[in-house]
């Protein structure tokens, strides 16, 4: 599945390079235009990304989510500073279809066990995003990516796994909004040792070839961002190329 991204600060369609809020790209183009548009071209799934309240919980766009909910028919997928048992229940009971959670699957997985048990594997997406340490591991950044965690991706998930984790989301920083084409290698080893993840690759989606390349290894699901704002294909012509080459699977 191709699942168009739309990051919001202030109830604007932004894109950040490798997370730098010092790096930002505005779009004129409201979230709720964006996002009917996406439904137009076809997309079954929508993720959004609340980047104000991953700054601080007082910021959270729960106004702007609910208006984007209500906008679409499409289930949304919305993370960005998710932190408590609270924020999970407000954003399901505005009709999100599943939760995000990011850094706190990595500094207290004890409550992401506990959220697994009580919404049930299919509300909860675990994302862990990170970057390849100097030892060849893939570390876990956590905080907004300021921080990097002594925790490898796989010390992550091996934690998470007996709780029910079915959703995973695993963006490599270094390639996030840089165009360069994603970490093939990464995601085909967390497919080979995990099989039973549903795996959703993100970050540095470049062109129609990537897609083929990310179906070879058997990710599930794709995030498009910065590709499909700044018109490097529609999402016409990535779902086109996606479901052919599943064809060919």
């Amino acid at each position: 599945m191709l699942i168009p991204a739309l990051d919001l600060i202030n109830g604007q369609v932004v894109r950040l390079q490798q997370g730098d809020f010092n790096r930002q790209t505005t779009y004129s183009a409201t979230p709720h235009e964006c996002a009917l548009a996406y439904e137009d071209e076809g997309a079954q799934y929508l993720h959004l990304v609340d980047l104000d309240g991953a700054r601080g919980p007082n910021q959270r766009q729960l106004t702007v989510i609910r208006q984007i909910v209500q906008a679409t028919s499409l289930p949304i997928q919305v993370g960005g500073g998710i932190r408590t048992a609270e924020d999970i229940e407000q954003l399901l009971e505005l009709g999100v279809q599943r939760v995000v959670i990011g850094s706190v699957a990595v500094t207290q997985p004890q409550h992401v066990q506990q959220w697994l048990r009580t919404y049930g594997p299919n509300a909860i997406v675990v994302a862990i995003d990170g970057k390849l340490a100097a030892d060849g591991t893939f570390r876990a950044a956590t905080h907004g990516w300021h921080q990097t965690s002594s925790l490898t991706l796989n010390e992550v998930l091996d934690e998470l796994l007996p709780a029910g984790l079915r959703h995973l989301l695993c963006t490599d920083i270094e390639r996030d909004g840089m165009l360069t084409g994603p970490n093939l290698t990464l995601y085909q080893q967390l497919k080979q040792r995990y099989p039973t993840l549903k795996l959703q690759g993100s970050g540095g989606i470049a062109s129609l070839a990537d897609f083929t390349a990310l179906r070879a290894i058997a990710c599930d699901s794709v995030i498009l961002g910065k590709a499909l704002l700044n018109g490097k294909f529609t999402l016409k012509e990535a779902l086109a190329c996606w479901q052919n080459e599943s064809s060919l699977v």
